[in-house]
């Protein structure tokens, strides 16, 4: 199973998202072809609520902590309530490699 599958998986065990986008975006920084490396999620979940920024990255990093021990270099998180999805006008673009 890919790297990628398995944080979709998760992300979807853990937060039963309404939306889930999970990226790879490793072909963005200098890593082999085919990489799995460097990740981009937008997480929209209830779970978030009453939740601040930090906390919602936390328990993201948490759901994920054994890929992040293994392999997975760069995780760039957007998590969000329904209602502030909905506001939304586009999802932030992730910054580009600087390494």
């Amino acid at each position: 199973m890919s790297v990628q599958q398995i944080i979709t998986d998760k992300l979807n065990h853990a937060f039963e998202p309404l939306h889930l986008e999970v990226i790879n975006e490793s072909n963005r920084h200098h890593v082999p072809p085919n990489s799995e490396t460097h990740f981009k999620v937008v997480v929209v979940s209830d779970k978030f609520s009453d939740q601040r920024l930090l906390a919602r990255h936390r328990l993201i990093n948490q759901a994920l902590a054994d890929e992040l021990a293994n392999g997975v270099h760069a995780l760039s998180i957007n998590a969000y309530t329904q209602p502030e999805w909905q506001a939304l006008d586009k999802v932030p673009k992730t910054p580009n490699c600087k390494g």
